[in-house]
């Protein structure tokens, strides 16, 4: 278990934890919640022994192997399955001295090596690495691929898979699912409400941690209190403290409105009944989120646009892609009719790479069509946001300097007040950008666009290094943002709580998806059916063309000389067995001889029962690795 006994806790100057008192104990599977800066990664850094506390103790048991996730990938030719399965450090040390030991013809080492290999399921690393790889989005013929070919996102989930592959007593997770699209989510909820280990992770998706964590260990106010239950449930338990400090909850009563709006309109139409549904189990939570975040320190609103023309955009047959380097047009979406009009409020479902930023590149006129007819509206106003927009902002600037750029006539008390919105207020303001973390650059970007008033919202992947409380107030201002929306999200909740309508992107197309996002769970589940099935007839498929009979000749002569080291080892174990037959037979006529049993020879009568006893376990590991070989020549 892990104990903490009156620690505090500092980064610098800042206290971030005083006298925390908890325990979590083995098995556990921990959520470390609380606002950006609290000391969640310090947390981390302290138990990986990489931090100290100021003062008091933390204890685990010595014999524990911690697995984290690495935040930089070393740019390396190694393929990325044997990367991967590099984190089962274990069973790369017992391979490495199965090396050494078969190249200095140790036969009793190399049958307990051999054991120990079976003991750690060393035979199945493999496809273990594999089945993660394509968990977290990996294709079969990326496998092979070098490390140093991936880009940075996927190198982050190299680094996942390869923690995972440890076969760890403790796993840190730290914001594991932001470089993951939402198809890789769900498989990760899956593979760790299976981890048999201890488990903290550090998470702001709401349904994330509702699905995986059986306990919340929240930090506030340089505390740390653990909380039994998934997310849901603290909240349940927080919001019943925060309501006696307040009882009128304004915001919440918005959300109730828009949200009631939607059930309203909907539950009477077959092809929105679930999503209405859906609604229903929302509203009947909203008091119980609106209370536990009512003390948050973000509160902002997109303000009515100036017009909002009808329609905004409208796309007819449109076809969509790129130009690679050799020159050759690529496509990846086809035949996308849609009309973007006030109060069009789309999620985009699909798998990573489908098409779906590619979709908002286009409607963000940051791509071209192939073909096909795109008409934008003279007052469209496009509010858009993208990963790559916060390295975009200058990092010289001050947030009150970046707003004098949008707006010279506004007045320095008007941007503050704004800014305030986004929790950036004192000395924030006037601080340079260059330091901020992501969440402080995203929310930045945020208050940008916001600012802009927009009439058209196209968000893509909006709350990645964002916490639950500027989650939660992104999803209060869009549930009244009167214009329309686009959104791609690896977050449920907000896609839920935001979306009346989802679109899958899917083999080219782009077509209204009819169920919810339950739904889209099954239909995820059969895809990865059904692509199993086809791999594994085009295999079999591609096998039986191949096996020609010159290719079937060149295959019998590759087996023929991958076959000779074992013959080799076969003549050597054989030579093993003939020296140690011999030596056996001759400590046996040694003993044989009634005179070694004489008083005066009671030492050496020990050396020769300890020698035969050595010869015979000699014996037994040399004929047991004889016919280990022996059967696998004879089998091919």
């Amino acid at each position: 278990m892990l104990k903490f006994s009156g620690l505090s806790l500092r980064r610098g100057a800042l206290l971030l934890l005083n006298d925390v008192n908890i325990t979590i104990h083995a098995k556990q599977r921990v959520g470390i919640t609380g606002a950006n800066g609290s000391g969640k990664s310090s947390l981390f850094a302290l138990i990986n022994d990489s931090l100290h506390a100021d003062t008091g103790h933390f204890t685990m048991p010595k014999s524990w192997i911690i697995a984290n996730v690495a935040q930089e990938s070393p740019s390396t030719e190694r393929s990325a399955i044997d990367y991967v399965i590099d984190g089962d450090e274990q069973l790369r040390v017992i391979e490495n001295n199965l090396e050494q030991a078969n190249e200095n013809h140790q036969g009793e080492l190399l049958a307990k090596l051999y054991s120990q290999i079976e003991e750690v399921d060393g035979y199945t690393a493999n496809s273990r690495a594999a089945q993660l790889l394509s968990g977290l989005g990996f294709t079969q013929l990326q496998l092979d691929n070098p490390v140093n070919s991936f880009s940075g996102g996927w190198r982050m989930r190299l680094n996942l898979a390869k923690a995972l592959m440890c076969r760890s007593d403790l796993l840190l997770l730290d914001e594991p699912t932001n470089h993951l699209d939402l198809d890789a989510v769900l498989w990760l909820e899956e593979w760790l409400k299976k981890y048999q280990g201890t488990l903290l992770l550090i998470s702001h998706d709401r349904d994330f941690l509702d699905s995986v964590m059986t306990h919340i260990a929240h930090i506030e106010h340089q505390n740390m209190t653990i909380y039994s239950g998934n997310y849901s449930q603290f909240e349940r338990i927080r919001a019943e403290q925060l309501a006696q400090q307040q009882v009128l909850y304004e915001r919440q009563q918005r959300e109730i409105k828009h949200i009631q709006g939607f059930v309203d309109r909907f539950k009477a139409k077959a092809t929105k009944a679930k999503q209405a549904q859906s609604r229903i189990k929302t509203l009947e939570k909203m008091e119980l989120i609106s209370q536990a975040h009512v003390d948050s320190p973000f509160h902002f609103e997109f303000h009515a646009p100036e017009k909002i023309p009808n329609p905004l955009i409208s796309l007819e047959n449109i076809k969509l892609g790129y130009l690679s380097a050799s020159g050759v047009n690529t496509t990846i979406l086809e035949h996308i009719h849609i009309n973007l009009q006030p109060g069009s409020r789309i999620g985009l479902l699909g798998h990573n790479g489908a098409g779906k930023s590619t979709f908002i590149k286009l409607l963000a006129n940051e791509l071209k069509a192939q073909s096909g007819r795109v008409e934008r509206s003279g007052e469209l106003r496009i509010g858009y946001f993208a990963q790559h927009q916060l390295e975009q902002l200058h990092p010289e600037d001050t947030p009150l300097e970046h707003f004098h750029r949008l707006d010279k006539s506004a007045s320095e008390q008007s941007l503050r007040s704004h800014l305030g919105g986004f929790g950036f207020s004192g000395d924030k303001v006037e601080s340079k950008i260059a330091p901020f973390s992501g969440g402080e650059k995203a929310r930045l970007v945020f208050a940008t666009l916001v600012y802009q008033k927009p009439n058209l919202l196209l968000l893509d992947e909006p709350t990645n290094h964002l916490d639950l409380d500027m989650r939660h107030a992104i999803s209060l201002a869009l549930q009244e943002f009167e214009g329309a929306m686009v959104i791609v999200s690896h977050d449920r909740h907000l896609l839920r709580s935001v979306s009346d309508e989802f679109y899958l992107v899917a083999d080219k197309r782009m077509d209204a998806f009819k169920g919810d996002l339950d739904d889209y769970r099954d239909w995820i589940a059969e895809q990865k059916r059904q692509e199993t099935q086809t791999s594994q007839k085009t295999i079999t498929g591609k096998i039986s063309q191949l096996k020609t009979k010159k290719e079937q000749k060149r295959d019998d002569a590759e087996k023929r000389k991958q076959l000779q080291p074992l013959r080799n080892k076969l003549k050597k174990l054989e030579k093993e067995l003939e020296r140690l037959s011999m030596e056996k037979e001759k400590v046996e006529e040694l003993l044989a001889d009634s005179r070694i049993y004489e008083e005066s020879e009671k030492q050496q009568l020990k050396d020769l029962l300890k020698k035969q006893s050595q010869v015979n376990q000699s014996l037994d590991v040399v004929e047991d690795e004889w016919m280990e070989i022996s059967e696998k020549l004879e089998s091919v």
